[in-house]
């Protein structure tokens, strides 16, 4: 259970529990001060889908018992876990292996014009999707798994978690070739789970781009951000871009951006 669950049983709980009230009235209307909060901690912004974050929102704390949104923002600051299911609830997403596969092809073109071993941040890396169909793809073109190694970092736990796992459904492969799949899965019963020679070449992180500690995960030969910047706004994408030049080992290096990340 977590703890701001927990019943007020003496006047000397401790100063950081958030305690509910489960009689107190629903108060479930301003949704700014949350969609604020969320954006200064992930970059993310809900602008143009309010009503969309409204009604997330009020099924999440209603779920919890969580009377309001600004108790909601009240326990989201003290409490980590249920921080990290609020970032979780609101940033999941699906993907498939090869989406957008002309720039894995480039990719993989530069990576063999190296004659030195490479390192790859994928971010985000969602479900796995992206940063294993990089890996395979090098794979398929000849590269040994010595000369790459790849990072993928996500803010979902949840996602990250599903990547370690690498089991996915019929959708989520529907652009690889059967060739491929007998090469790197195994298929169980409708679930295409990734061998370890592919799993075993790609690291994942829980990260937040705007977290301060985000570049010590060091700098990169190439960088892979495709489909995240369409969830910020105009300032925080020019400063989500910044952040990610600064990791680039070779300052002329473009980054593979996602057709609609559009500055």
């Amino acid at each position: 259970m977590f703890s701001f669950f927990k019943k007020k049983e003496s006047n000397d709980k401790k100063e950081d529990e958030v305690i509910i009230d489960k009689t107190e009235v629903e108060d479930y209307k301003d949704v700014s001060p949350v969609a604020e909060y969320f954006k200064n901690e992930t970059g993310v912004t809900f602008d143009n889908q309010v009503s969309v974050l409204k009604n997330k929102l009020t099924t999440f704390c209603r779920m919890r018992y969580i009377p309001s949104f600004l108790k909601l923002l009240e326990i989201t600051k003290k409490d980590s876990q249920i921080k990290q299911e609020l970032i979780d609830y609101l940033t999941t997403n699906e993907t498939f292996f090869y989406r957008e596969f002309n720039q894995i092809a480039e990719l993989t073109e530069l990576v063999k014009q190296k004659s030195n071993s490479v390192n790859i941040l994928c971010a985000p890396s969602a479900t796995g999707e992206e940063p294993y169909s990089i890996a395979i793809a090098l794979l398929e073109a000849g590269v040994p798994s010595s000369r790459f190694s790849i990072t993928g970092i996500d803010i979902n736990a949840g996602a990250i978690q599903k990547a370690e796992i690498a089991q996915y459904r019929e959708r989520n492969i529907r652009n690889l070739s059967e060739d491929i799949l007998k090469r790197h899965f195994e298929n169980s019963e409708g679930n295409y789970i990734l061998k370890e020679h592919v799993k075993s070449l790609v690291t994942f992180k829980i990260a937040n781009l705007f977290d301060k500690s985000f570049t010590n995960l060091g700098k990169f030969d190439f960088i892979f951000s495709r489909n995240m910047l369409i969830y910020f706004n105009h300032d925080t994408k020019l400063e989500a871009k910044r952040i990610l030049e600064s990791m680039r080992k070779d300052e002329t290096q473009d980054i593979f951006f996602g057709h609609a990340d559009l500055f």
